[in-house]
């Protein structure tokens, strides 16, 4: 391949990238604020359960699992007052599922409250 013709690949990829970005942004619009924290909560709830093999084909790797279940813990915390406990509810009993379940996992059980997310939830037992 030539100068010009990777040049022209290239552009063709910022293009493409630009015009998902556009439609993206567009799509995002159309949502709610809360529609939107609720997908991202979706979003770490899955990844947190991946982390913990809860999906087929997927190993335990229950260090990351700690990270998005904190991350997680730390998002509903901040976003439960303008999700409404109709909306946050339901993200914290999965949230707490995937607490226990890691507890379940771990060879060395973490201290009550010193478990993922257990800063902003409180011990989970």
């Amino acid at each position: 391949m030539n100068a010009d013709a990777a040049n022209s690949a290239e552009s063709n990829d910022l293009a493409d990238t630009q015009v998902e970005s556009v439609t993206a942004a567009r799509d995002l619009s159309a949502l709610a604020a809360i529609e939107i924290l609720g997908l991202h909560a979706v979003d770490l709830l899955t990844a947190a359960a991946v982390k913990l093999g809860q999906f087929e084909n997927t190993t335990t790797d229950l260090a990351e699992a700690r990270i998005l279940i904190n991350a997680l813990a730390g998002f509903v915390d901040a976003a439960a007052p303008e999700l409404g406990h109709h909306h946050a509810a339901p993200i914290r009993d999965g949230l707490q599922q995937l607490q226990r379940s890691f507890k379940e996992q771990s060879d060395f059980p973490d201290l009550p409250g010193q478990g993922p997310g257990e800063k902003y939830t409180g011990p989970v037992y």
